[in-house]
C-alpha cells in the first residue's frame, strides 16, 4: 500500500480533499501542524512516504537525494516553478500534474482588478475610510487596449472575459497563437510593442530564467504613462522597486499585485500606495478553486509522468 505525505497546509486542512484521498490512500500523513516546510523539516515530513502531494514546497536536488524511496511527486496548484525539474529527471522521480485547473479563480481576479484600477477604486476606498467624500473621476474598461503577456490556461481565459467589454487584445507568447487570435480577434506581437501599446497589461507567466523580471527597470519606462500592470501569475516577474518609483512618479497609473518576489512582501512602501491593489495571493483562493486543484493532485499520485515531459506538455 502507498505511503502518502501531503506537506501542503491548506490541503491537509481541507475536510473534503482529506476524506477523499482517505478514501483511495489510507496510510497518508498530513501536515497538521501548518508548518511552512523547507529543507530539513521537509525532508523530515517527507522521510517513508513513496509518494507526496506538494504545493509551494521547494523541492531540489538536495531533497531528492535525502529522498531515495521518494517515488511521485503530485503538485498541487498551478505553477512547477519550486520544484528543479532535471533533478527530479535524474533522481527518478515522476511528476503528477494538471496545469489550469484554478484558471478560472485567477482569470476573475484579473478582470476584477482591471475595473477596481481604472475606476480609481483603492483611492476611493482609502478617501471614505479618512473621512473624505469627494467623487473620483475614473475610467471605463470598455473599449479598452489590453495586452495579455503569456497566453496560456489563464491568459486564454481572461482575453475571453473580456470580449463582452470590446477590448482590443495584444497578446505575446512563445508559442504561436492563430488559433486563439482567429477566434477572439487577438494580435499576437512582440512584448516590447505591446508594453508600448496596451492600456492594461496583465502577466500570466511561469518564473523561470528566462521570465523573471521580464518587466524590468529598463522595460517599465516604456509603458504608457495612463497604463496600469496587473501580476497574478508569479512574484518576482516585475521589478518591484521600479515599478514603485515609476508609481510615485506618476509615470504609471496604477498596479494590481496578488503575488511578490518575496511573500510576504516587506516593502509596505509600495503596499501602501494609493494607486496599487494588492491582495495576499488569493487567485486561486476559491472554493471551487481549490477543490479543482485538490482532486487533481489525488489523480497525480496514479496518473503521472516524466517530470520534463509532463511540465512541457502544459
Amino acid at each position: 500500500m502507498p505511503q502518502i505525505a501531503v506537506t501542503s497546509r491548506s490541503f491537509s486542512r481541507h475536510t473534503t480533499l482529506r476524506q477523499e484521498l482517505l478514501a483511495v490512500y489510507p496510510h497518508t500523513k498530513f501536515n497538521d501542524a501548518g508548518t511552512s516546510l523547507s529543507g530539513t523539516q521537509l525532508i523530515t515530513f517527507l522521510q517513508g512516504a513513496d509518494r507526496a502531494i506538494t504545493a509551494l514546497e521547494t523541492l531540489d536536488s538536495g531533497v531528492f537525494s535525502a529522498l531515495p524511496q521518494l517515488r511521485v511527486v503530485s503538485k498541487y496548484g498551478v505553477g512547477v516553478d519550486m520544484i528543479d525539474l532535471p533533478a527530479m529527471q535524474d533522481h527518478g522521480v515522476k511528476l503528477g500534474w494538471t496545469a489550469g485547473v484554478n484558471r478560472h479563480a485567477v482569470a476573475e481576479l484579473t478582470v476584477m482588478m482591471m475595473i477596481a484600477l481604472l475606476h480609481r477604486v483603492p483611492e476611493a476606498q482609502n478617501d471614505v475610510r479618512a473621512g473624505k467624500w469627494q467623487q473620483i473621476k475614473g475610467r471605463e474598461l470598455r473599449n479598452r487596449t489590453v495586452g495579455i503577456v503569456g497566453c496560456g490556461h489563464v491568459g486564454k481565459l481572461v482575453g475571453h472575459y473580456l470580449k463582452p467589454y470590446g477590448c482590443q487584445l495584444l497578446v505575446h507568447d512563445l508559442v504561436a497563437m492563430d488559433d486563439y487570435a482567429n477566434e477572439t480577434g487577438a494580435l499576437q506581437i512582440e512584448l516590447d510593442e505591446l508594453l508600448r501599446r496596451a492600456e492594461i497589461i496583465t502577466l500570466h507567466l511561469p518564473l523561470n530564467a528566462s521570465t523573471r523580471q521580464i518587466l524590468s527597470a529598463e522595460r517599465l519606462t516604456t509603458v504608457r504613462p495612463d497604463a496600469v500592470i496587473i501580476n497574478a501569475a508569479r512574484g518576482g516577474l516585475i521589478d518591484e522597486q521600479a515599478l514603485k518609483r515609476m508609481l510615485l512618479e506618476n509615470r504609471l497609473a496604477g498596479a494590481g499585485l496578488d503575488v511578490f518576489a518575496d511573500e510576504p512582501p516587506g516593502d509596505r512602501g509600495l503596499m501602501e500606495l494609493p494607486n496599487v491593489m494588492v491582495t495576499p495571493h488569493i487567485g486561486g483562493s476559491t472554493e471551487e478553486a481549490v477543490l479543482s486543484m485538490g482532486r487533481a493532485a489525488i489523480r497525480g499520485l496514479s496518473d503521472f509522468g516524466d517530470p520534463l515531459i509532463v511540465a512541457a506538455g502544459a
